[in-house]
């Protein structure tokens, strides 16, 4: 059975309007914070040149962001099993980094606390989710992956959602890393997984082919049935979970780009986010 997002509940219980991502928002306004989400500190480690490059990543990115975001026509899809709203907390996300524009929009505002690799493409992108209401959490698959757990552990504790582009910061594109899953078996807390797709974009020639949605296209984002790991799942068991979290990333996303065309009609009205 599939089931549409009706009416969003977020942070504090609160409904907001049909409309919400059909709107133009103010820079971070992220409720219920237990701690300060301070924008990160200046990157002394790279030359002045870089800062400044940086800077004007940084003012692009959002404000292309900031305009384009409120022209989508956004429809929210779930599995059966599936969280039951996008401000579901806490829970352990995974996506692509190929719909990290669409998701930064789409998820603004939640407070969703996401792990940031130390690399510039790492402090820029940490610096413009910042500015949509996300926390970077600093660390990545290759670097400093323990300390940056830990920090989403905590933040799990005090009842946030942290998420992860599973295939970044360099790939391989499309391919699940076990970070997640082991992090759902110390918490506790399940893992859910979505996808967005665009039916009009632009894809950037990177690694991880990066879309970028078009004004007013459509986008569907397609959430999968929660997973639950045990906490005394053995090794062998967080293998078997890690190919779930694929078999399942893969699903949403062919999902997604499959039925993104039929955004607007009955099955998947527009403004059910």
């Amino acid at each position: 059975m599939i089931s549409h997002l009706g009416g969003l509940r977020v942070l504090g219980g609160k409904i907001p309007s049909p409309s919400r991502y059909n709107i133009l928002v103010p820079e971070v306004s992220t409720p219920e914070a237990s701690v300060p989400a301070a924008a990160p500190s200046g990157p002394r480690r790279f030359t002045l040149r870089q800062r400044i490059v940086l800077r004007m990543i940084i003012f692009a990115g959002y404000w292309f962001i900031r305009l384009i975001g409120p022209t989508l026509r956004v429809s929210i899809s779930f599995e059966e099993g599936a969280q039951e709203t996008i401000g579901q907390r806490p829970l352990i996300g995974s996506f692509w980094h190929s719909c990290l524009i669409p998701a930064t929009y789409i998820c603004r505002n939640l407070g969703v606390r996401v792990m940031s690799s130390n690399s510039y493409d790492g402090e820029y992108m940490g610096r413009i989710i910042h500015k949509f209401g996300f926390v970077a959490v600093k660390g990545s698959s290759s670097r400093n992956a323990v300390r940056a757990l830990l920090g989403l552990r905590r933040a799990l504790e005090e009842g946030w959602t942290v998420a992860f582009t599973l295939d970044g910061p360099r790939g391989p594109r499309h391919k699940v890393k076990p970070g997640p899953v082991a992090l759902a078996r110390s918490s506790g807390v399940p893992l859910t997984m979505f996808h967005a797709a665009a039916d009009r974009s632009w894809e950037i020639r990177s690694w991880d082919r990066m879309v970028i949605p078009a004004p007013f296209s459509r986008v569907l984002v397609r959430f999968g049935k929660l997973i639950r790991v045990p906490a005394g799942a053995t090794d062998e068991d967080i293998e078997r979970y890690t190919a779930e979290l694929q078999s399942s990333l893969d699903r949403v996303c062919e999902f997604a780009q499959a039925n993104v065309n039929k955004v607007g009609t009955a099955e998947f009205p527009v403004g059910n986010s």
